[in-house]
């Protein structure tokens, strides 16, 4: 095991390894192009949106430019991203040891960390998994605590792309079934790390949609701006990482047939690093000091978000039994 453990935690090491450290440099240039874009065109979209909408300035945060920047909001997702990468490290270091422990004494074989198909069940098995928990994370209220600071931007940029959830545990226990089937538990890392880098790509307004094979397949723009938005008929669709597909298969795919409202139901009035992370974890703690009966602060916790419990029906008189 620690010989595993240490080709392992060498790999992590090696920047060359982790593509999400490798794709930072081009991060930041896309986001930087794309927030000069905004800035050159925000005028003339918001007259445009104005115009064509007939909403008055009080309106536009609801509606901003498309593909448009508030500095005070990307701030806050850009710090989100650069503490996250110091708690997702720390994620890492923990899950490593248990990964490392099942591969070596559970899994009842090892996959070739070289071959060709090891790779494609990589992909393909962290991508179905990341749709499990992505869904779970939507209808769990105590996993939605966690997930929900990255939907808690009302713009959707590439710096929104940025605004990372901190604990991110409950992925860690998600992807337990690739080592456990024979993956190296570093593969593991760097398949998820695949994942972030394709994902932050489609955090953009400036690419519509793309040819019908690709948009069949893959998660692209369109689908992901649906998955953002805040409108009723929009909510909890379209989890996917890399691939459509699954929402496809599981029926939680919905197609862009207008341009989505972001963010949160009820909006978030902060740009405080801190209280975007832990204000639900904070409700679920006032609803479970407020909740009546095990039945309700179970409810409260695992579940769906807004879930609350029942009105009591009126008393009826009792009745003894025979």
């Amino acid at each position: 095991m620690w010989e595993t453990l240490s080709d392992s935690w060498a790999s992590l090491l090696d920047p060359l390894r982790d593509p999400v450290t490798f794709a930072i440099p081009a991060f930041v240039v896309f986001l930087l192009i794309e927030w000069g874009v905004a800035i050159a065109r925000a005028r003339s979209e918001a007259t445009a949106n104005i115009g064509a909408s007939g909403m008055g300035p009080s309106d536009m945060r609801a509606h901003p430019p498309v593909g448009g920047y508030d500095a005070a909001d990307a701030r806050a997702s850009i710090g989100m991203g650069l503490v996250s990468i110091a708690t997702l490290a720390a994620w890492k270091a923990l899950a490593l040891i248990g990964y490392a422990a099942v591969y070596v004494y559970i899994a009842p074989w090892h996959l070739p960390p070289g071959a060709w198909y090891t790779w494609l069940l990589l992909i393909v098995g962290v991508d179905l998994l990341y749709y499990a928990y992505h869904r779970m994370a939507h209808r769990v209220r105590l996993m939605w605590a966690t997930h929900q600071a990255h939907h808690s931007s009302e713009h959707y940029n590439l710096a929104t792309a940025l605004r990372q959830k901190w604990n991110n545990s409950g992925e860690i226990l998600m992807f337990l079934p690739l080592p456990l089937l024979g993956m190296p538990p570093a593969l593991v890392f760097v398949g998820f790390s695949v994942s972030l880098v394709y994902q932050f790509f489609i955090h953009t307004e400036r690419v519509q949609k793309l040819p019908r094979p690709i948009e069949f397949l893959f998660n692209t723009p369109s689908h992901h701006r649906v998955h953002h938005g805040r409108d009723q008929d929009f909510l909890d669709r379209n989890y996917g990482g890399i691939l459509i597909i699954w929402d496809r298969m599981f029926g939680t795919f919905t197609p862009e047939t207008r341009r989505p409202l972001y963010g949160l139901t009820q909006p978030v009035d902060t740009n405080n690093l801190w209280r975007l992370q832990v204000r639900e974890y904070q409700a679920i703690a006032r609803d479970w000091r407020g909740a009546k009966g095990w039945r309700a602060k179970l409810g409260h916790t695992f579940g769906p978000p807004g879930w609350a419990p029942e009105p009591d029906p009126a008393a009826e008189p009792s009745r003894s039994r025979s």
